[in-house]
């Protein structure tokens, strides 16, 4: 009777509820109770008539191999291969508590030799070695659980009570995350971030002009690691430059093989523009006039007199694209309970909204300029739960009232759920969702920046579907950025070297956001005279 209770609380958790039968009773009465599952103790791992009956249920049978030797191992898995059952073993040690040096964690691989699907029983102390099971290619933990180790019995000094248990549950996911597929070594978001600011390149060691074949004393090797690798050094070596470098210009790989993607005459249905800095911006004007452009702004850049980069005044639109960082490394957060935090980022966020004003005078035509913004709303450890959303959205509301928003409009951008802050090992809580994001948008009457590469990165993690993101929050899009994903934090990839189905995803912008403008926004697409720009362009033709 107390069985049948526990499973039906176990049922009203959604957690399978089976048992270790010892004898043909106890399978009868599981039987009657509708288990999905045997569990065959250690000590009954020889035991035939038992395992024959279990066998009979044609249930999946999970079987303990302690105080087994190899020889009887064998033996059980043979019998119950030929019966075509459907079982998992586990390495088990069954001393109560069991003592490390006894455990032997590596006859797991000989296990696999075996039987393929091999799991871990453990009776140890504490929950590493059941993590380091898991690393070794464990499909299945088992761990005895209790409210109190100092109960009375010999199980419970060698069982978890909840907080370990969920302290080892918490590790197996990690490890589970860590492990990757291991096919093939990934360069991940945060490494590339690093290698830009901490590698070396291939620089011009003095000026140098078009037509030159380098020589060793021609090319040195500096910081930061925005050229092409050291490693390239004698494959440029001997090599006729066809244009002109400046003392510690970068190298890149077209300087090698003579051709990179340049700009041309591009065709799209909906307004378009690229991102720039100040620095840049006549560079990249001398070669292409587009509809508009996107400033985007680094918080040193806050300071820089505009007269010094934009002359006289230009027919494109214009965007801008507000730091998530500012000055001694403060993340722009509206929505922080942290007051004094908030009003910090209201501040620096109220500066951005008057250069945005200062610049229009150069841009006369843009008559409400858009600034993209990330607004906070991230955290260390954990993703909020939904109710906690909601005092955060409260307040990004209560800081867009303390702003002066007079002749601007600011756009949210959607985000990823691990944004780039910290190598993305914080947790993004806003504008990340579909559901909440239209929500807020219709409550605040506000528009978006949808950024698709944040928001694949969304349906990766939550397992849905992007295409119904696109269209549920399509209605609420102003502007758009645009670059391929994979993954949960492989962002701002090269347009069709992702995930993102481009085809299904132009269908979705061109049925519910017709008149959004966009920028490709490909990480690093800036360098090399904006080559990877003008490839994202190239692709997107005849798309968008």
């Amino acid at each position: 009777e107390d069985h049948k209770k526990v499973a039906q609380y176990c049922a009203s958790k959604g957690v399978m509820y089976f048992c270790t039968p010892w004898d043909d009773d106890s399978i009868q009465i599981l039987e009657k109770m509708g288990v999905d599952l045997y569990k065959v103790a250690s000590a009954d791992l020889t035991n035939f008539p038992l395992i024959d009956s279990l066998i009979k249920t044609k249930k999946p049978l999970i079987l303990s191999t302690g105080m087994s030797h190899e020889d009887e191992i064998r033996q059980t898995v043979d019998r119950l291969t030929a019966a075509d059952a459907s079982f998992a073993i586990l390495h088990c040690n069954s001393t109560y508590p069991a003592p490390f040096p006894s455990i032997n964690l590596k006859f797991m691989n000989r296990l696999r030799e075996i039987h393929p699907i091999v799991g871990y029983s453990g009776h140890e102390r504490g929950t590493a070695v059941s993590i380091a099971a898991v690393a070794l290619g464990a499909k299945i933990i088992e761990r005895h659980f209790t409210l109190d180790r100092q109960m009375e019995g010999p199980d419970h000094a060698a069982s978890l009570e909840p907080a370990d248990f969920k302290a080892m549950v918490d590790g197996i996911r990690q490890v589970e995350m860590a492990l990757g597929k291991g096919e093939k070594r990934i360069v991940s978001q945060g490494e590339m971030m690093n290698r830009e600011n901490l590698a070396k390149s291939l620089v011009a060691a003095r000026p140098l002009k078009a037509g030159t074949v380098l020589t060793r004393e021609d090319v040195t090797v500096k910081s930061p690691g925005r050229g092409i690798s050291p490693r390239y050094l004698d494959q440029l070596i001997g090599t006729k430059i066809s244009r002109n470098f400046e003392t510690e210009d970068f190298f890149y790989l077209s300087d090698i093989n003579g051709s990179s993607a340049q700009p041309r005459p591009y065709q799209f249905a909906r307004p378009w523009g690229i991102p720039v800095r100040y620095y840049d911006f006549s560079e990249f004007r001398a070669k292409l006039k587009p509809k508009l452009w996107e400033f985007h702004l680094s918080y040193q850049d806050m300071e820089i007199n505009l007269d010094d980069y934009l002359k006289g005044t230009y027919e494109e639109d214009f965007v801008v694209h507000a730091p998530e960082l500012f000055a001694g490394s403060h993340l722009m957060d509206l929505a922080t309970p942290d007051n004094e935090y908030r009003y910090h980022s209201i501040r620096e966020t109220q500066r951005v909204i008057d250069i945005t004003r200062q610049l229009k005078r150069f841009f006369p035509n843009t008559k409400r300029p858009m600034i993209v913004a990330n607004i906070g709303g991230f955290s260390m450890d954990a993703a909020f739960p939904k109710e906690k959303k909601r005092d955060y959205y409260d307040r990004f509301a209560e800081s867009l009232r303390e702003l002066d928003l007079e002749g601007v409009e600011l756009i949210p951008q959607t985000m990823a759920p691990f944004p780039w802050h910290f190598g993305g090992q914080r947790f993004q809580n806003l504008f990340v969702e579909a559901g909440e994001i239209a929500e807020i948008c219709k409550k605040l009457q506000l528009r978006i920046c949808l950024d698709v590469s944040h928001s694949k990165l969304t349906c990766n993690h939550l397992k849905t579907s992007f295409d119904e993101f696109v269209r549920t929050v399509g209605p609420y899009v102003a502007h758009l950025h645009i670059a391929d994903s994979t993954g949960v934090d492989g962002e701002g990839l090269q347009v069709g070297d992702g995930e993102i189905d481009l085809k299904e995803m132009a269908k979705a912008l061109k049925e519910t956001a017709p008149n959004a403008w966009f920028i490709p926004e490909i990480w690093q697409g800036h360098k090399n005279g904006g080559e990877g720009v003008w490839i994202a362009l190239d692709r997107l033709e005849g798309l968008l």
